[in-house]
């Protein structure tokens, strides 16, 4: 089994749910008391929110890329990002280190093309639905992405940092969320991406009949599978 990389804590209400569903992943797979090989690197998030906010990027992957260095040194064969957001800083991430990331959106995009979806809804920070570097990564695999307008996308972004970071379910929320949802299929969107670790925390498929991609599920699910993925072929078991 590989040994999973975590860089976490933005917020850290979202990296308790990868550790939690990798650890489930795992147990699925093997049984009895196995559960995931993991090495986490939880960052103070205030001063990273902060540093998001004042457009200060380059600070923040420095940060961020040091953290990653840290997870392989202690032995981490992989790493994932635990936010969608920071993976604007992907690239910075990356070249600090010589063990493979695993794209959340990349993994998000492998999965609406295998569902031959052709447009989907983004839901997200303001950074993850206005700016280029998510977005962009789902536009090179043919898919069409539909955001919200203006004053929904600032609701959607005020809910994120002011509530869901901070532990925070309003069933208020969740109806706006709903709301802006159906706006988006009306705008074409066949499905909607949960392009935030936090919105799953809030919103479930049984809410709403408009298929829903939660990328923390998705991520999760690819770990998993990469990090079972040769020893399951040694002991020729099957990936359930």
């Amino acid at each position: 089994m590989k040994t999973i990389g975590l860089l976490g804590g933005m917020s850290w209400e979202s990296t308790l749910q990868y550790y939690r569903a990798l650890n489930e992943g795992v147990k699925k797979q093997l049984g009895g008391l196995h559960s995931a090989q993991i090495i986490l690197h939880s960052v103070d998030f205030a001063p990273i929110e902060e540093l998001q906010h004042k457009g200060n990027w380059q600070e923040a992957g420095r940060i961020l890329a040091q953290a990653a260095r840290g997870v392989q040194a202690a032995g981490a064969d992989f790493l994932l990002i635990c936010t969608n957001t920071m993976h604007k800083v992907a690239g910075e991430i990356e070249r600090a280190i010589d063990i493979p990331l695993l794209h959340i959106a990349e993994a998000t995009a492998d999965v609406l093309v295998e569902e031959k979806m052709k447009t989907v809804g983004l839901l997200g920070t303001a950074f993850t639905m206005e700016e280029d570097f998510y977005r962009g990564r789902l536009q090179k695999r043919g898919l069409r992405v539909v955001v919200p307008e203006a004053a929904e996308r600032k609701v959607v972004h005020d809910i994120i940092f002011q509530e869901l970071c901070q532990g925070t379910l309003k069933p208020s929320s969740g109806q706006a969320y709903l709301a802006i949802i159906e706006q988006l299929t009306a705008a074409g969107a066949e499905a909607v991406i949960l392009g935030c670790t936090e919105i799953g925390l809030l919103i479930h498929q049984k809410d709403t009949p408009v298929k829903l991609f939660d990328t923390t599920a998705i991520h999760v699910e690819k770990a998993v599978t990469y990090a079972l993925k040769e020893y399951l072929e040694f002991f020729s078991l099957p990936f359930i």
